[in-house]
């Protein structure tokens, strides 16, 4: 309910979800919501913030407050729903975005009263003046993309919370590839936009001490390579630590290597997803095989200096019980830092759902809300082998991949020890992951100790997607 007094607004970030009676969570999964800080710094001057993270701090339903506002990706759209009920509950109005919100909006739409379509930063300073003066829109629709924000994020909502000693930066958004399975691809269309370098940069310099490893966030930092080798030119004199995403077509660019290297970008995470051919085609990423493919792409990496978090996905038809050994052979061989090892999972909005669901194969849908349904499941029929077999698979890649014996053998490569910094962040990182490969694995969607009801709107207007 709108106080006469200040406005306020409160920012929460969902956690994916969590066992009965759990009190810690996983710390591989503790950064910086960015978004969160993001919002925080594009509200009016004279509305009063607050920000919980769910993650890691109880959040006080009871704290009087006139509008929450919560990013919903899918994974955490269970979670997000029972948060809204509580607030709604209460008469607190609710505000949804974020990936799942656009991709899945009719869904959105009946858990709060307002849902934002496309990016926040076209929208917000209506949204926020219409619930003020109590006249909000069902519907805030971003008509155009946005010029990415105007102002960096307000990182004061993060002071007392323990995350990961991460700087998270944003340079651009969305990537000009078309992956299958990708839901930021359907999100964005297939566009990349990004930051000014000038701004991204200043942004570096006040926010970062030089002690702290930067993690570009961005999808893929490099699907514009003009544009991201201006960054890197720039950022050689901040003397920074980096990390980010790239394609793999990186790799085979030796100016941008080279200024990967001088700019302190320190590893780079790859998308090999598959060493399958006929899976790399079926997901659309036959682009992987250029040029000597995986093993000559990492070779130029190394050369560099480069270290690699090389992701693999495993589910589609070509697949086999074979793949799954011939994965984690290969990241050991190849020294990679970390590797995922995953089952695809069929994300609303993306060409792999609505395939699957065309041809009758998935099991539960939607999934995400399938009281059924446990972190590390397999939601539909893989071709060539059982639900439960394509994940006993994955889990396994991982156990092995992160066992202390692999651990010590890829510590031995040249680009993971030849800086001892970096050096010492390969055991923490391994540490943690070797910690964290179980703890996943049968975690709940939504809090599973929740016991209130979820307050759904009725709504008479069809949401309709259009970014």
């Amino acid at each position: 309910m709108t106080s006469p007094g200040r406005f306020r607004v409160t920012i929460v970030h969902p956690c994916v979800g969590r066992f009965r009676g759990m009190k810690g969570y996983m710390m591989s999964w503790q950064m910086e919501p960015l978004p969160a800080a993001v919002l925080a710094a594009l509200l009016p001057a004279d509305v009063e913030r607050r920000f919980y993270d769910d993650r890691m701090e109880p959040i006080p339903f009871d704290e009087p407050t006139d509008l929450v506002l919560i990013s919903v990706e899918t994974y955490t759209a269970k979670r997000a729903y029972q948060i809204a009920s509580e607030y709604r509950r209460r008469g607190v109005a609710v505000v949804m975005g974020g990936f799942h919100a656009t991709l899945c909006a009719d869904e959105v739409a009946s858990h709060c009263e307002s849902i934002v379509i496309g990016e926040a930063e076209g929208v917000l300073a209506e949204l926020i003046d219409d619930h003020r003066h109590g006249r909000p829109q069902a519907v805030y629709r971003a008509k155009d993309r946005p010029r990415l924000p105007p102002t960096d994020p307000d990182r004061s909502i993060f002071r007392g919370k323990r995350y990961l000693p991460l700087r998270l930066i944003e340079f651009s958004r969305g990537c000009r590839f078309r992956c299958d399975f990708c839901a930021i691809q359907s999100y964005y269309s297939a566009t990349h936009t990004h930051r000014s370098v000038a701004r991204v940069v200043e942004e570096v310099r006040r926010t970062c001490t030089g002690r702290e490893l930067v993690f570009f966030i961005d999808d893929n930092l490099t699907s514009s390579l003009d544009d991201a080798k201006e960054l890197m030119r720039a950022l050689i004199p901040l003397r920074i630590r980096w990390v980010s995403q790239s394609a793999i077509n990186v790799a085979f660019d030796d100016e941008a290597l080279e200024l990967m290297r001088r700019s302190g970008c320190q590893g780079i995470l790859i998308g090999l997803e598959s060493l399958v051919p006929d899976s790399l085609r079926e997901m659309n990423k036959g682009f992987n095989l250029m040029r000597g493919g995986p093993r000559a792409a990492l070779a130029n990496l190394r050369r560099h200096g480069l270290r690699v978090y090389g992701t693999f996905v495993f589910g589609y038809d070509s697949d086999t019980p074979d793949t799954f050994a011939a994965a984690v052979r290969f990241a050991r061989e190849e020294g990679m830092f970390i590797a995922a090892f995953n089952h695809i999972t069929p994300f609303p909005g993306t060409p792999l759902y609505e395939r699957l669901r065309g041809e009758g194969r998935m099991l539960l849908d939607p999934w995400w809300l399938d009281d059924r349904y446990r972190y590390g499941m397999v939601p539909f029929q893989p071709a060539r082998m059982t639900p439960e077999e394509l994940q006993r698979a994955c889990s396994r890649a991982r156990r092995e991949f992160y066992s202390w014996s692999s651990i010590a053998r890829r510590s031995l490569h040249r680009v993971n020890y030849r800086d001892p910094g970096m050096w010492l962040n390969y055991w923490l990182i391994n540490a943690m992951h070797h910690r964290d490969t179980e703890g996943r694995d049968g975690l709940p969607l939504g809090d599973e100790g929740w016991t209130g009801t979820l307050l759904e709107s009725a709504r008479a207007e069809h949401v309709t997607v259009s970014v």
